[in-house]
């Protein structure tokens, strides 16, 4: 008879930092433990008690080995025999891991965020692949985005391996996306079936009211009292169009505003944070690179300095920019919901077709930024009425379609489809 609480090890690259698979997974965690269940951690960098990880070096797509494996794999239809051994090499390491992961803390279920969805880390989806044909274990492949939607992927020399592990199609693999076009996406290309659970947030829970902790914040930024702090709450990586929001600024001809970055460049180098350095001491736009104090909760730097959190950063912004042309879901739009901000945004593919729809009220263009949404910004800036209006409208819609109670049903549905509980 199976447990009617389960044991489940969830598996990424990387489960730390303020990316929207480990912000994800947070929320997923919290929900399956309310629910009654155990989780539990393989990643090659995690931030959960070390009692319950299982860290291994070379899952992180950061680790030197598998950054040399991917030079060879990508922007190339040809790898070398000497990327074929090495592979085989660290998926039968990681391969080994997993195997020890399951026994070690006795699971009854696998979730793989992201790492059978998006070729960062060739070795770990073929050895989780490999497990997962020699097992049959109970495995959800939780989807943010495929190699497909990535123009860095598309040529490859890995092929042979990204048909067989990104993603699996087996029969103890069960798919979740994150949006109706990755479901048809996935459908067309592999036959799979999917279920579809958008990102949410806690809307049922608002955050809590800023307290002293951050009254430092602008400070600490440079920002003064009267400036305007535009919120880009994004990684630096050019899909992003962070080069939108300074256009924005300097539009905006108030003289007073400051783009506040939040997030790092991540796994895609630092050429475009050097461009956009450029471009705004051009236009004559102030960016800060925040990513060095602020995380998703607060902490402190080692020479004592504060770190603070999302949260904080959010309390303290004026108006969120989102020019993103290309997302899986949007964590940055649902965060700035719940945190009752007004936001100026693209108005991506699946924005239009899975969020808009339900009524949500924002500053959007497509292309590029337009004089409309220039003077809507400036509306936005100088009338609070307006501000309040349009952001209780938001957090009520959020809260109807992306709380908590979405994620705890579908995950009671899917568990109960696989463990039979």
């Amino acid at each position: 008879m199976r447990r009617q609480q389960c044991r489940i090890g969830f598996v990424s690259t990387r489960l730390a930092g303020t990316d929207g698979v480990s912000l994800e997974t947070q929320k997923w965690v919290s929900v399956l433990t309310e629910l009654g269940h155990e989780c539990f951690y393989f990643a090659g960098e995690s931030e959960w008690p070390d009692e319950r990880s299982y860290v291994v070096p070379e899952a992180h797509f950061n680790h030197p080995d598998i950054q040399a494996l991917n030079v060879d794999l990508f922007d190339k239809d040809t790898r070398s025999p000497k990327t074929s051994r090495e592979i085989q090499r660290i998926q039968s390491h990681l391969k080994g891991r997993l195997y020890n992961f399951v026994r070690t803390f006795d699971l009854d279920i696998l979730i793989v965020e992201n790492a059978l969805s998006i070729p960062m880390n060739i070795p770990l989806g073929v050895a989780l692949a490999e497990f997962v044909a020699e097992t049959r274990f109970p495995t959800i492949g939780h989807h943010h985005d495929f190699a497909w939607e990535r123009g860095r992927f598309k040529i490859t020399a890995a092929s042979d391996y990204q048909r067989g592990a990104f993603p699996p199609i087996m029969p103890s693999v069960y798919h979740v996306v994150i949006n109706s076009y990755a479901a048809r996406q996935l459908a067309l290309r592999t036959g799979a079936t999917s279920m579809l659970i958008p990102n949410v947030m806690d809307f049922d829970s608002p955050p809590p009211e800023p307290d002293g902790y951050a009254a430092d914040l602008r400070s600490a930024l440079g920002i003064g009292s009267d400036e305007y702090l535009l919120l880009q709450p994004t990684r630096v990586v050019p899909r992003k169009r962070i080069e939108q929001a300074i256009e924005l600024a300097r539009r905006l001809n108030c003289g007073n505003c400051t783009i506040v970055i939040s997030h790092s460049s991540g796994d895609e180098g630092t050429t475009y944070e050097t461009y956009l350095q450029s471009l705004a001491e051009l236009l004559g736009v102030r960016v800060v690179f925040a990513s060095g104090v602020i995380n998703h909760r607060r902490g402190q730097m080692a020479d004592g300095r504060k770190v603070y959190g999302l949260a904080d950063i959010y309390h303290q912004a004026d108006l969120v920019t989102y020019p993103s042309t290309v997302e899986g879901f949007g964590n940055a739009f649902l965060e700035t919901l719940y945190y009752s901000k007004p936001i100026v945004m693209c108005t991506y593919e699946i924005f239009k077709r899975d969020i808009e729809p339900k009524g949500f009220r924002v500053i959007g263009f497509k292309d590029f930024v337009t004089d409309e949404a220039v003077h809507q910004a400036r509306v936005i800036l100088e009338d609070s009425t307006v501000v309040a209006e349009m952001t209780a409208h938001n957090y009520e819609l959020g809260r109807r379609h992306y709380s908590y109670h979405v994620l705890r049903d579908s995950l009671v549905v899917l568990l109960n489809q696989i463990m039979g509980l």
